[in-house]
């Protein structure tokens, strides 16, 4: 906070596709999708005009008891896009859709919801924790808290939280084989202890863009079918075309029990979530109105309107503009391009997952010395990044650039010239720094 206030705050005026408008009057990159949520760029016409469409009709109304055309049109969309159960079971498909206001409430609203599940499905039944991923992160209210393991996040809070087993991440391990190991382990001790388990597929972004090795999530998904626990995969950040398809399970062809969306669900307009569950879950909440075994949770503005018809319309421009498609040859690109960057003295890894790279910084590539959390590296590099036009964030010491879908191969190669040259001369601007 000292650093914030010690910097005038960069005032965004406007924005339109790839680009934000500062008040600076410079003209800056959005590198990191407005918080990677940026989809088909700023300032697209369709989105504005079906906002503006619904405005004249309705802005909110309840879904408490009532609902609304754009709500039942998405949840419509929404089913037919979901990945598809890996065993063909209609009772194990995602089709039924609660909506909520942004990613940390999609996970809440899985966590409650598979919790409740198994109090009125298996009422003697002994579980009592869920199961998650070190280096996870899955919002920032409190039961997604619990769920993440990423100390500068999270350690601070551990008093209020409640009891989770975390297994290691996969990230970095070069085979799934390997990698679903710790999460085997963990169910052949505890079999009947848990009531989910939850992940980020493919990649956990916050946690450093921690790639995880082909196959290991289809693994996932039969461990949990095997020992009877449920699986929530939180795509809020993955989901929308992010890893190159729509939704990152597509990759190996699973579905799970809960799917967490936020971010990317309107475009980057407007904030929305959705959890989507099967009809085993469902079924486990239809009971006579004395039983009280309605799921008792809810958001003042969920399924807003206006937020609904932002994401119907972008669900348009994915058709309308071949999104999923057009999006191979610039991950290729990409991942081709990134390759120059491992000659910079200071940078030992990139890590990419479709339209994600993170660049992995050291403070001595020879002895493998990384920086520490004093020299903060990340923020400083951002800021050279800032300067030449680009805006970025970093995650620790590593550096993240995730564009908007959008974004032409062009626009691509100026965001990664622009990165390097802060990489390049910002890294020796503080060549300086002590080595621990």
């Amino acid at each position: 906070m000292q650093d914030w206030e010690s910097e005038e705050p960069l005032f965004i005026e406007s924005a339109h596709g790839v680009f934000l408008k500062g008040r600076d009057g410079k003209t800056y990159y959005d590198g990191n999708s407005s918080m990677w949520l940026n989809v088909h760029g700023h300032g697209r016409p369709e989105i504005n005009q079906a906002i503006v469409d619904q405005l004249g009709k309705a802005a909110h109304t309840t879904l408490l008891g009532l609902t609304h055309e754009p709500a039942a049109r998405l949840a419509e969309r929404l089913v037919e896009i979901a990945p598809k159960c890996h065993t063909a079971d209609p009772n194990r498909e995602l089709s039924r859709v609660f909506y909520s206001d942004d990613g940390s409430t999609a996970v809440e609203v899985a966590l409650k919801m598979a919790y409740q599940y198994w109090k009125q499905s298996d009422p003697d039944g002994e579980r009592t924790h869920y199961l998650a991923l070190s280096e996870g992160y899955h919002g920032d209210t409190i039961g997604a808290v619990s769920v993440g393991k990423i100390g500068r996040f999270h350690s601070i809070f551990q008093p209020l939280l409640f009891p989770v087993d975390f297994v290691d991440s996969p990230g970095g391990c070069p085979t799934a084989d390997g990698a679903i190991l710790p999460l085997k382990a963990a169910l052949q001790q505890n079999p009947g202890k848990y009531f989910a388990f939850i992940l980020e597929p493919r990649v956990q972004l916050a946690g450093g863009i921690l790639v995880q090795p082909d196959g290991y999530l289809k693994q996932v998904r039969a461990l949990c079918d095997e020992y009877g626990v449920l699986l929530i995969a939180d795509e809020v950040a993955t989901g929308f075309g992010r890893t190159g398809t729509m939704f990152a399970c597509e990759k190996e062809g699973i579905a799970p029990d809960f799917l967490c969306l936020g971010k990317g669900i309107t475009g980057g307009y407007l904030p929305l979530a959705a959890t989507l569950t099967t009809p085993q879950v469902y079924s486990a909440f239809l009971a006579d109105y004395t039983e009280w075994k309605s799921f008792t949770h809810g958001h003042s503005y969920t399924g807003n309107p206006l937020a609904c018809a932002a994401a119907l319309a972008s669900l348009d421009l994915f058709k309308q503009d071949d999104l999923i498609h057009a999006l191979s040859s610039k991950i290729d690109h990409l991942t081709l391009s990134l390759q120059r960057f491992l000659a910079l003295d200071h940078v030992c890894e990139i890590r990419q997952c479709g339209m994600v790279a993170g660049i992995v910084l050291t403070k001595d590539k020879t002895q493998g010395l990384e920086y520490s959390a004093t020299d903060a590296i990340g923020p400083h590099i951002c800021r050279q990044a800032r300067e030449l036009g680009l805006i970025t964030r970093s995650l620790g010491s590593v550096i993240t650039l995730v564009p908007p879908l959008v974004s032409t191969i062009a626009e691509i190669d100026a965001m990664l010239n622009i990165l390097y040259e802060a990489i390049r001369n910002g890294t020796r601007s503080r060549e300086e720094l002590p080595i621990d």
